[in-house]
């Protein structure tokens, strides 16, 4: 949540924090702020409620000089989207700046003690709370009052201060993520890392309990008492350009393009010569796994959801998918037989770590399946299977997702090769066909003008049904989602043979269905309950393959995809569901890139 961007160097901060905050506005777009510190001098501030253009503009109006400052974009948690509630937040005599990403949990009683000894509050934040502490514990030693105020804060989050007498940003980590970017004869800050992109590849990621105290020329970190720590040096292997728009009106729309690239990166060097098998880095013992928990949240919980029926078919394992925010509070059973696979774009997702820690805790053996290295999950679980996805800057994940399910695949073969459950000639005909998905998503792209039109044709209604069946009902879970996400039409989806225990009575023709309805073992009955929508006069699009010519029969619309193995086609079906939400909300005129609401990484409960 939120975007933090923090610089000290030989550059005018204002420019490099207003650049670095554009390409983390996916994180926070409801308010946005910037502090720069002229040496000597009162902090001077700027920070408006909207979206970042607003701060923009404002700050033509009001420059800000200074080689030293933050910037914040802001998701709201504590306190609505108004200009006092922006960060940074100052202290009183305007010399001391904070801003944070995440919650302090014991606000109230902090906050009373505080107004009981004579400060007053300005905004309705949680954040404004540190500052006032921060300035309560100021004797002239700036990292000494920070570590005395952290002693009596509780909560999670990402914190940068500074002051005006010091030529210093002091940084802190307790679960939200934190980045450091090394310069030279400058520092940078940042809660993710393309903010830094433009100008270093060299990172350090703060560990949780960590403080960072960054000048020009040096970084030191230590823990919250003042023990100095080693941190390795990590080299970003993506650049700028990978996280600009390459002349794509969305991100979104230019992510939904890579796939087929993305896939080929998720797949490299993963395939073994033999043809039948994949070679996976991990250290996990199949033999001494007897289950399996998959944990995630949102869009990585539906690619958990396809893992289980490939691990169930695959590698005959008993599989649970567990929504991430749900799975510590139920006292879940697990043990040290069992495998925990938790799922993550960035590897910051709060629920899915907290639902990791619990797995630990539990004995269970653990495997992360990421985008981010580096990330809090990839330093706490036993094994990660990296996606290789690359910067994914759309809120509503494609690329991502797709990398999700290209990993369970991989994931669900070497389980099965390793169990002995999977026959050589049954992988070497998955693994054909996930060879050839880059070519079949490049192909199903090809529909975009047909979906564009279905879009028009159903912009203006207000519900949607979306069916699918087997290894393709997550597919219309995910198709469904990002209806919500970003056209902001209600929109449910359903197991097909489902419908008739309920959802069948809201079918007229105020409701589109969509239904996956491509080859498969459950076809025939997928064709039966398509009928049973029409004869209720149902209006039907429907995903099919290219060649089945007899379904158009029974459908009103029809979206072709090329034909794959079963279990490999919700790497191409989910494609065109992409399309129609993007189609659908570029009709509507709405922000795709930056949903109302939402935010990329959710780091808070």
């Amino acid at each position: 949540m939120c975007g933090i961007v923090g610089y000290i160097g030989h550059r005018q901060a204002a420019d490099v924090i207003l650049d670095g905050l554009k390409r983390l506005e996916y994180r926070g777009y409801d308010s946005a702020g910037m502090v720069v510190s002229p040496q000597g001098a009162n902090l001077n501030l700027v920070k408006r409620a909207g979206k970042l253009g607003v701060l923009a503009e404002a700050v033509k109006t009001t420059p800000l000089k200074g080689t030293l400052g933050l910037g914040h974009t802001r998701w709201a948690t504590h306190g609505k989207p108004t200009d006092i509630n922006a960060h940074p937040h100052l202290s009183e005599d305007g010399r001391l700046a904070v801003i944070h990403n995440g919650i302090i949990e014991n606000y109230l009683p902090l906050k009373k003690q505080l107004l009981a000894k004579g400060h007053v509050f300005a905004s309705d934040t949680d954040t404004e709370v540190l500052v006032h502490l921060i300035e309560e514990h100021y004797g002239g030693d700036l990292v000494a009052a920070v570590r005395a105020a952290l002693v009596e804060v509780s909560g999670a989050y990402a914190l940068v201060v500074f002051h005006a007498d010091y030529e210093l940003i002091v940084a802190a980590r307790a679960t939200s993520p934190m980045v450091i970017g090394i310069g030279k004869n400058e520092n940078f800050v940042a809660s993710d890392v393309p903010a830094l992109l433009p100008y270093t590849r060299k990172v350090v990621f703060l560990h949780d309990g960590d403080m960072a105290l960054i000048s020009r020329d040096e970084i030191t970190v230590t823990d919250f008492v003042g023990q100095v720590l080693e941190r390795e040096v990590s080299n970003i292997d993506w650049d700028a350009e990978a996280a600009e728009k390459s002349g794509y009106p969305h991100y979104m729309l230019k992510e939904i393009y890579e796939q087929a690239s993305v896939l080929q990166q998720t797949f490299g060097g993963r395939f073994a010569a033999n043809g039948s098998d994949v070679a996976l880095d991990l250290t996990l013992n199949p033999a001494l796994i007897d289950r399996v928990v998959i944990t995630a949240a949102g869009t990585a919980s539906y690619a958990g959801m396809v893992g289980e029926y490939l691990i169930e078919k695959l590698a005959r394992l008993p599989v649970e998918v567990e929504v991430a925010s749900e799975f510590r509070y139920r006292e879940p059973v697990l043990n040290e037989r069992t495998l925990c696979v938790v799922v993550s774009q960035s590897g910051e997702t709060i629920d899915t770590l907290e639902a990791l820690r619990e797995a630990k805790r539990q004995g269970a053996k653990t495997l992360a399946i990421l985008n981010v290295k580096g990330s809090s999950i990839s330093r706490e679980v036993d094994d990660v299977l990296y996606i290789h996805a690359g910067p994914e800057i759309g809120v509503a994940s494609t690329k991502a997702y797709m990398a999700m399910l290209a990993a369970f695949e991989l994931l669900a073969i070497w389980l099965g090769r390793h169990r002995g459950t999977l026959s050589d000639e049954r992988a070497a005909e998955i693994i054909r066909a996930l060879r050839h998905t880059p070519v079949l998503i490049e192909q199903a792209l090809e529909s975009r003008e047909q979906i564009a039109q279905i879009a028009e044709a159903f912009k203006g209604y207000n519900d949607y049904l979306f069916l699918g069946r087997g290894i393709n009902f997550p597919t219309a879970l995910e198709g469904a989602l990002k209806l919500k996400e970003i056209s902001y039409i209600h929109a449910e989806a359903y197991a097909t043979g489902e419908m008739k225990h309920g959802p069948i009575a809201l079918i007229d023709d105020d409701m589109p269905v969509v239904t996956i309805a491509t080859k498969s073992s459950l076809y025939e009955k997928t064709v039966s309950n398509i009928q049973e929508v029409k004869a209720r006069d149902g209006i039907v699009i429907a995903l099919i393959n290219e060649a089945d010519e007899e379904i158009k029969n029974h459908i009103d619309y029809a979206i072709s995809v090329p034909e794959t193995d079963e279990l490999v086609s919700p790497l191409v079906n989910v494609v065109a569901l992409q399309l129609l939400a993007y189609e659908t909300a570029e009709r509507l005129g709405l922000d795709v890139d930056q949903p109302r609401n939402l935010a990329k990484s959710v780091t808070v409960e």
